[in-house]
């Protein structure tokens, strides 16, 4: 099917023509153009075609209507912002990669991803829709997974359409390979695996908890250094559940450092008043995701980055060395 398009930015008008082939004789109209015109999911399509922007044969027709060979089709539509946006702000971000359909960033601790309760502005979504306006109408601002406030590191984000399609179908199909680094109490001998389901907690409905009729859940984990009192783990999830690796390292008995909800007070016994001082200081979960690799949307090469172990965490790691 061959197509020509003409379009500005994300949140202006969108202009292309189709000029149905043969093989599509006797097919509906959304059918057609959801195959031809990938950027653009059906029900979009569909709300085009009901509301005249798309025209058959200069024609206000239905979705379910019957196409002919030769016939032109012609898109003159306006992609809207997604209601579920927020405003534009001003905030620094760190960009690992750019490139037309995609960002890579490092998020920093502290950083709320997109607003909800308690956060209604100030995050990662707001800034992301002031680097790129373009990002407007794409689900919270094309953000494809999300890291919790305190922890740090890489996130994806598709800056079209055609990206975001892709990418969170790449997600589903686990081709997108996110690694992190595990701060965790006591000194393990080896790594290993741990598959086991999570779902919501009986009672406190904002964590998690390992239950058979959870959703299967796989970590798996390497040692990177050993430390006093503590384990440096590079960990690699081959699923994505709400906070997998925090409740499955809790589940071991290893929970990560300064975890306010799986965590444990206190410092173990053994270490030095500076290296106590230092475990006990440390305000947040230790998880970093610092390193992530996907294919491209253009569907003909990887992408890969890396973010660098923040400040507060390389601090702690030295003064847990042995």
């Amino acid at each position: 099917m061959s197509t020509e398009s003409v379009s500005g930015s994300a949140t202006e008008a969108v202009r292309q023509t189709l000029v149905i082939p043969p093989e599509a004789a006797g097919r509906r109209l959304d059918q057609v153009l959801s195959e031809a015109w990938r950027d653009y999911s059906r029900s979009r399509l569909a709300a085009w075609i009901r509301s005249g922007e798309i025209l058959l044969d200069g024609q206000p027709v239905k979705p379910k209507q019957a196409v002919m060979p030769g016939q032109r089709v012609e898109l003159d539509g306006r992609l809207e912002a997604h209601p579920d946006n927020p405003r534009p702000q001003d905030i620094e971000l760190e960009v690992l990669v750019e490139d037309p359909e995609l960002f890579i960033v490092n998020k920093p601790p502290g950083l709320v991803v997109h607003p909800g309760s308690g956060n209604p502005d100030g995050t990662l979504v707001n800034a992301l829709l002031h680097r790129d306006p373009n990002l407007a109408p794409l689900p919270r601002a094309g953000l494809i997974h999300r890291l919790d406030k305190d922890t740090s590191g890489c996130l994806v984000i598709a800056r079209t359409l055609k990206a975001h399609r892709f990418l969170v179908a790449a997600m589903k199909r686990r081709e997108i390979k996110r690694h992190y680094k595990a701060l965790v109490w006591g000194e393990l001998i080896a790594g290993g695996t741990v598959d086991e389901p999570l779902g919501r907690h009986p009672v406190d409905r904002r964590r998690q908890v390992v239950r058979p009729d959870g959703r299967r859940a796989v970590t798996h984990y390497r040692i990177d250094r050993r430390l006093c009192g503590a384990t440096l783990l590079d960990v690699e999830l081959e699923t994505g559940r709400t906070h997998q690796i925090r409740v499955h390292m809790a589940h071991l008995r290893h929970p990560i450092i300064g975890d306010p909800v799986y965590g444990r007070r206190g410092a173990p016994a053994g270490l030095s008043e500076a290296q106590r001082d230092a475990w006990q200081g440390f305000g947040r979960q230790a998880l970093h995701a610092w390193r992530i690799r996907l294919p491209h949307p253009d569907g003909d090469h990887e992408v890969s980055a890396e973010a660098p172990l923040p400040r507060d965490l390389l601090d702690l790691l030295d003064v847990l060395e042995p």
